[in-house]
C-alpha cells in the first residue's frame, strides 16, 4: 500500500484527496497527461461515495487506497453507504438520457480508467490505471 486516506463525508474534503493525488503522482513519477485522468476519476468517485454512497453523513467516511502492482496504479474508493447496482446505472449517452443530470460519473470515470471494478455490495470501486507508474 502506498498510501490511504480516509475523509468524513463532507464535499470539501476533496481537496485532501486532490493533496493526497498530487503528492503521489509526484512520489511515483507519473506523467502530466495520466496525472489529469487519475485527478478527474478519482475526484468522481470520491464525490460519488460522499453524496450518493454516504448520503453527505458526516458520521461516515469514505476510504481511499492508492497502491502499485507492477506498472499499474490501483486505487479504490470504499464508502459506509447501502451500495448500489452498477449495471442499473443508465447509459448517459442513449438519447433519452443526454440530458440527464445524473448517471455520468461511472461513464467518466470508465473512460478514464483502463479498468474498472466494483466490489459486490456495489460501495466500492477500484480504479486501474494500466503501465504509468516508473
Amino acid at each position: 500500500m502506498l498510501k490511504q486516506l480516509k475523509i468524513e463525508s463532507d464535499i470539501t474534503n476533496l481537496n485532501m484527496v486532490e493533496n493526497a493525488i498530487d503528492s503521489l503522482t509526484n512520489e511515483i513519477g507519473i506523467s502530466q497527461d495520466n496525472y489529469g485522468k487519475i485527478l478527474v476519476a478519482v475526484l468522481e468517485a470520491v464525490n460519488n461515495a460522499i453524496i450518493h454512497g454516504n448520503k453527505a453523513d458526516l458520521k461516515k467516511t469514505v476510504e481511499i487506497d492508492f497502491w502499485v502492482k507492477r506498472k499499474d496504479l490501483n486505487i479504490s474508493v470504499t464508502d459506509e453507504g447501502k451500495g448500489f447496482k452498477p449495471a442499473e446505472v443508465p447509459d448517459p449517452t442513449r438519447p433519452g438520457n443526454i440530458e440527464a443530470i445524473n448517471g455520468r460519473g461511472i461513464f467518466l470515470m470508465s473512460r478514464l480508467a483502463d479498468e474498472i471494478e466494483f466490489n459486490k455490495k456495489g460501495n466500492s470501486v477500484t480504479m486501474i490505471f494500466k503501465n504509468i507508474a516508473p
